[in-house]
């Protein structure tokens, strides 16, 4: 069978089991145990590639399943094969996936080097209880969902005796038919209810960093927004580029909210929350239909998340850059963050309890289901795609004469509107990262590609800048602050107020340059 799977995986705290499973069983469930064994090859380049491929025992019957990722967070390609029913284990063979879309993927990553098939190996297995409902959600986007709570683990064997597991806790909503947004309602109601944070690590996932004994896996960052179609029209664009936002955010949000504190991670989490505020704020007019992107209903959270993941590690950060600069210029030794007000209330919560809050985790689950929802052929249409390239053009074209405006006369401006050129400088370029690729596909290929890159690489002196720029203003603030506890701290004050002008002239100069840069948004 050759589906597009549909679905959310969330992750359920302990303490929430008895209650999730509670709630499950108020209507009819079925329960199956599932014995899975999954292969890759010994170089691990299924996995690499984000695909499964796996035989699992569902009660009496083996199944041999291959899986991918689709084009957005709800989607994966599935391709299953029912091998029936007995007591040997079937032997795994990737060409019963062929003439698949899935299939052919998997067969180019196993295509031989040297005239050999590459081996397959089997590389962890999983022992899970399943109980399953089909729940059929009613109203206007009226959907029948399947729910799947999985309680197990995953076990690998790493060539030892000595056995290592990994717990498995988790509850999985999956489309059957119907209304992608009756799913998406539903899977809002139960993380609500549940405390339940969306997760994007596999089980296959799990066992691989079992084999590597890795705890930790690198940040994931920002890359150019995937635009399916040829002229996409306004609406597709949104989705195109909340998309890419999601795609660095959800990897690094799943990591925090089950308890990694990496500060690479929610460095890449914060990126990824300023490149989506930057979408929700220049996006909006593309699409007639203003329901859909509720850009007012879903920014607050991200703004609270945003600034709570950041308002520690931010002072910290300027700390540790500005106390050897202070040594150099002879300061006396003083701990900015001994006793500091923030440093206490951000320690109060930890980076998971941010991300598992359940305003940010509701706006995660609503934006992954407008990037789900299929095109309409009712209501207001959005922009047609000339028409979304010249609101583009206009927004590119404002951010930009701000920008110059704003170089000359930065030195006379106020704190808080140098703190605002540096935010529009940031939504200037991510709006510029977003928008390069239609403009490089619909006005000149290579030669808008260039243009874009040389706008983007003018905009770095500027950025370099005002950030530094930024640093010290937050430096400067901190040492006020510690001054009236520390008298040893006014050095440092006076230290940050001498440069402030020097860094402001600094600043001018380099935004004066962008307005040389050559604007590829111009048509030709």
């Amino acid at each position: 069978m050759n589906t597009m799977e549909i679905e959310f995986k969330f992750c359920i705290p302990a303490g929430r089991l008895k209650a999730v499973e509670a709630a499950l069983r108020r209507g009819a469930v079925v329960r199956t145990r599932l014995q899975a064994r999954y292969f890759d090859t010994a170089d691990q380049r299924l996995v690499a590639d984000g695909m499964v491929l796996r035989l699992r025992k569902e009660g009496r019957r083996w199944v041999q399943t291959v899986k991918a990722a689709g084009d957005n967070a709800l989607h994966r390609l599935e391709h299953n094969v029912d091998l029936g029913t007995g007591a040997a284990v079937p032997a795994i063979d990737p060409a019963r996936h062929a003439g698949t879309p899935v299939g052919e993927r998997l067969a180019r990553l196993l295509q031989p080097t040297d005239g050999d098939a590459v081996p397959l190996v089997e590389r962890q297995s999983t022992d899970i209880v399943r109980l399953t409902r089909d729940l059929r959600v009613s109203g206007p986007a009226g959907a029948v969902v399947e729910m799947a709570l999985d309680v197990g683990k995953v076990v690998v064997h790493a060539g030892t005796p000595a056995q290592r597991t990994s717990p498995v806790c988790e509850l999985e909503l999956e489309l059957k038919s119907g209304d992608v947004q009756g799913l998406v309602a539903l899977a809002r109601r139960w993380a609500q209810q549940h405390g339940l944070w969306f997760s994007t690590v596999s089980k296959a996932e799990r066992g691989m960093r079992l084999l590597a004994e890795q705890e930790t896996v690198p940040a994931v960052k920002a890359e150019a927004p995937r635009f399916s179609t040829h002229g996409p029209d306004g609406r597709a664009i949104q989705q195109a580029i909340v998309a890419s936002c999601l795609d660095q955010m959800l990897p690094n949000a799943s990591e925090i909210a089950a308890g990694s504190t990496d500060e690479e991670q929610i460095h890449q989490l914060r990126i990824g929350i300023r490149r989506l505020r930057t979408a929700l704020r220049e996006l909006a007019g593309l699409d007639a239909d203003t329901s859909r992107f509720d850009a007012a209903m879903w920014e607050p959270p991200l703004v609270d998340a945003f600034r709570a993941l950041g308002e520690l590690r931010d002072r910290e950060q300027v700390v540790k850059l500005a106390q050897p600069r202070l040594r150099e210029a002879g300061a006396p030794e003083v701990d900015p963050l001994a006793g500091d007000a923030v440093a206490v209330a951000a320690q109060a919560s930890t980076p998971g309890d941010i991300v598992r809050a359940a305003a940010f985790q509701d706006v995660l689950v609503s934006l992954i289901g407008f990037t789900a929802v299929a095109p309409e052929s009712t209501g207001p249409a959005p922009l047609a795609a000339d028409a979304a390239l010249q609101l583009l053009r206009e927004r590119l074209r404002r951010l930009h004469k701000q920008a110059v405006r704003d170089g000359r006369r930065f030195e006379s401006l106020a704190t808080e509107h140098q703190h605002r050129a540096r935010k529009r400088l940031k939504r200037q370029r991510y709006l510029a990262e977003f928008a390069a690729p239609l403009f490089a596909e619909a006005e000149g290929g290579k030669k808008k590609k260039d243009a874009a890159d040389r706008y983007l690489k003018a905009l770095r002196p500027a950025q370099d800048a005002l950030g530094a720029f930024n640093d010290e203003a937050v430096a400067l603030a901190l040492y006020r602050e510690v001054a009236s506890r520390d008298p040893r701290a006014w050095f440092a004050v006076g230290w940050f107020s001498a440069r402030r002008a020097a860094g402001a002239t600094a600043c001018r100069q380099a935004l004066e340059t962008i307005g040389e840069a050559p604007r590829f948004w111009k048509k030709n």
